[in-house]
């Protein structure tokens, strides 16, 4: 697997994306995915993972592409540890 993360957009269109965990979950509006450094939303529309080799770590997105945003994995831990708390606890 690729051990470097690196995210590279033309046209906010075609994204490649490499050093790729595991895509967490997507639809035509959102891609989870968790990278070697962090989790990463990608938010906008018609979006659809095209290619994606966990072994290489690499993956393709396409459609328009309107935010990135990334997390801590550690952050969205403690973010979900603190809601199980306020419903359960």
């Amino acid at each position: 697997m690729e051990s470097k993360h690196k995210f590279s957009m033309e046209q906010r269109r075609d994204c490649k994306v490499t050093g790729v965990v595991e895509v967490h979950s997507f639809d035509e509006n959102n891609i989870l995915m968790e990278t070697v450094d962090g989790m990463l939303t990608i938010k906008g529309s018609s979006l659809h993972v095209g290619r994606l080799d966990l072994e290489k770590g690499e993956a393709d997105v396409d459609g328009k592409v309107d935010s990135l945003a990334y997390a801590d994995k550690n952050t969205l831990a403690k973010k979900g540890e603190g809601l199980l708390t306020r419903l359960f606890g």
